[in-house]
């Protein structure tokens, strides 16, 4: 797919794209099992360095302009921070570029809240039996 200029994306944006462009957890996360979506943590190297989810890539915001290569155009391209700015940002990006990009509205954050404990381990598990 070609890249768009922003007034073009600008002038089709209507109440259908700005409910897709958003992804919560639980359907970010079944995607992700079913490998249909990739995850990129656009944190800066610090954050990523301090704490991380354990699954999904690391590409920091400021770098991703020069890394589009590592990106699955087949699949959902699913932009993660600690809440949701940066990530719209590379969403918008992205989608620019031509992806097909949305943005978690949880954030990070939200993903630690929603995989505690059992689930956590659950979810683990069936991403190792996806293997």
């Amino acid at each position: 797919m070609n890249s768009i200029q922003f007034a073009d994306y600008l002038r089709r944006f209507d109440y259908q794209e700005r409910v897709d462009m958003k992804i919560q957890i639980p359907e970010l996360l079944e995607l992700y099992a079913d490998s249909k979506a990739q995850i990129v943590d656009i944190r800066f190297p610090e954050e990523y360095a301090a704490w991380r989810i354990g699954f999904g890539q690391h590409i920091p915001l400021n770098e991703l302009p020069d890394r589009l290569g590592e990106l699955d155009r087949d699949k959902t391209i699913v932009t993660m921070c600690p809440h949701y700015d940066r990530a719209e940002i590379a969403r918008l990006y992205l989608t620019l570029e031509g992806f097909n990009a949305r943005y978690l509205t949880n954030g990070m954050l939200g993903i630690a809240d929603a995989l505690r404990g059992d689930k956590a381990r659950d979810y683990i598990m069936r991403l190792n039996d996806q293997q």
